[in-house]
């Protein structure tokens, strides 16, 4: 367990308004880094479809734009929020574009990475849509590859609500 906890931690919705990750306290969170232009895109369509079925019993999905994979969120914070919306229908939170790695990394992703290492505990995030699954007390449960797909997430979320 940190020192720090998530609920401490600001973050920056994608209309540019600062938000406390308190505002998330009682919920499951799935905090995923996205991009708009991967092989995993495709991908915001599962996270809208957990949204749509499992919000009403608890979950958040929390999406943050990240260009630092091959420059695949080039766009503006709007031009992001119009693709999701328009090509997949998103209705979850998004974020402005950070960083989740580097010296530069936003304090999310660091205590995400700190609390869930990914293989062989690796902290650093390795490309887009990597996910991390919070409880609902805020404690990192588990971080997940972006090879996995959202509904293979929908159990482990189920057990959680």
């Amino acid at each position: 367990m940190s020192s720090a906890s998530i609920y401490e931690i600001e973050v920056t919705d994608i209309r540019g308004q600062v938000r406390r990750m308190e505002e998330y306290a009682g919920k499951v969170l799935l905090i995923v880094n996205t991009a708009s232009k991967c092989g995993f895109t495709p991908q915001f369509g599962g996270l809208q479809k957990l949204y749509d079925e499992l919000a009403p019993r608890g979950l958040e999905i929390l999406g943050f734009p990240c260009n630092q994979f091959m420059n695949q969120d080039p766009g503006s914070e709007q031009q992001i929020s119009e693709f999701c919306s328009l090509n997949y229908g998103v209705s979850f939170p998004m974020f402005a574009k950070l960083q989740v790695n580097g010296p530069e990394s936003h304090p999310l992703f660091e205590l995400l990475k700190n609390e869930a290492p990914g293989m062989m505990g690796s902290k650093k995030v390795k490309w887009n849509f990597t996910k991390f699954l919070v409880g609902s007390d805020g404690q990192v449960i588990r971080r997940y590859a972006p090879t996995v797909s959202p509904e293979a997430i929908r159990d482990d979320i189920l057990e959680l609500l």
